[in-house]
């Protein structure tokens, strides 16, 4: 009989389990404090408050920037993306991005192709559709205003050289989703010269839903994507022009934060080794008729892959693997169309296998015996 100690793979959907210290902040946080951000002078808004700051903090370093301050909270990436692409007021013009992007870019710039006469244009790659930076510069034009860029593509987990970029983009703002990457691979905003960074809290960096934003380097290019109160300059109709202010309508998610700040505060440490999930990779490619969704080169793989059978459609693979052993995966194209088509599994889709930090050696080893026995 094969057992796991956690037969959760969904990871790039969203983590599980979280820190215990998770749960246990958000209930205290309901029970014994409740205050909202910056509305009001007495002490329950202090601490409520203090709390909020301190995750700013918090994430500022994990983006490896050093302007907190320029940091939003939204509630997740995709209204973060959202805020960033409809806030630059693109018209005419030209938007690169890379071949494995997630609808939470695609949409947005499938409206503005419709309302402002916006097209995009892949950013050059290799087959697993990484991006080869000394290339770039073939696609820029004098139409160009933006790239972005998927840190980890959350279908094959390849990683992008975002770090070569900006040496062949010039002044050209850029985007960097670190949706799947944050909390599980280095992120450096300020060394990479990301105009834009989007994150989420409720994956990598193992917090609750609900909690995620964005940050701006240069916040007076940047219009709000939404208006409302703030607590500040409350006599005037028109949005404060600062930062968080101007980007932060309406009431935080407090209770959200407070269970991200427990999470930034006892982050586990990883079991699985990535030795170990070569071994995997290396297992799976042995398998007939099975086409593994990665890196071409090992080194640039983040720790989530897909599948894809010659036979079996994945969500055969999906129910099989769940039936059988309790694994639960995600099936199908992960709300990324382009990067399925880019990799050609479009539109079946694949099946993704994505780990957590308390997964195991033993797990990885028993995740291929799993796969061995489905797959036959």
């Amino acid at each position: 009989m094969i057992t796991f100690s956690n037969t959760y793979f969904d990871n790039a959907s969203t983590s599980w389990p979280k820190p215990v210290e998770v749960g246990k902040a958000m209930d205290e946080f309901l029970r014994k404090l409740g205050g909202t951000y910056g509305r009001a002078a007495y002490g329950r808004v202090y601490q409520t408050s203090m709390i909020v700051e301190q995750c700013r903090n918090a994430i500022g370093e994990m983006l490896g920037v050093s302007e907190s301050g320029n940091i939003v909270f939204t509630a997740n990436a995709t209204v973060g993306l959202n805020a960033i692409i409809s806030g630059l007021d693109l018209h005419r013009c030209e938007v690169l991005v890379s071949p494995l992007e997630h609808n939470a870019v695609m949409r947005p710039l499938q409206r503005l192709s419709e309302k402002a006469d916006v097209t995009w244009k892949l950013l050059p790659a290799g087959t697993d559709g990484r991006i080869i930076p000394e290339k770039v510069p073939e696609v820029i034009s004098s139409k160009t205003r933006l790239i972005i860029v998927n840190h980890q593509s959350n279908v094959n987990g390849v990683l992008q050289p975002v770090d070569e970029l900006r040496q062949y983009t010039g002044q050209i703002p850029l985007v960097v989703d670190v949706t799947q990457s944050l909390g599980n691979e280095p992120v450096q905003g300020d060394k990479w010269g990301a105009g834009f960074i989007a994150f989420t809290g409720h994956k990598g960096l193992l917090g609750p839903t609900g909690t995620g934003g964005f940050f701006v380097r240069n916040p007076e290019k940047l219009s709000p994507f939404f208006f409302g109160g703030t607590g500040s300059r409350s006599e005037s109709f028109e949005m404060p022009q600062f930062s968080p202010d101007k980007y932060e309508a309406g009431t935080h998610n407090t209770v959200g934060l407070s269970g991200l700040l427990a999470a930034l505060n006892h982050r586990p440490k990883q079991e699985w080794t990535r030795e170990k999930f070569k071994e995997l990779i290396q297992r799976l490619r042995r398998i007939k008729d099975v086409r593994i969704l990665g890196a071409d080169d090992f080194q640039h793989q983040g720790g989530l892959f897909s599948i894809a059978h010659s036979a079996y459609p994945p969500s055969t693979i999906a129910r099989r693997v769940y039936d059988k052993f309790g694994i639960e995966i995600r099936s199908g194209l992960h709300c990324a169309p382009q990067a399925h088509k880019y990799l050609d599994t479009f539109p079946t889709g694949s099946a993704r296998f994505a780990f957590s930090p308390w997964h195991t050696n033993d797990d990885l080893e028993k995740l291929g015996d799993v796969l061995e026995e489905v797959l036959k």
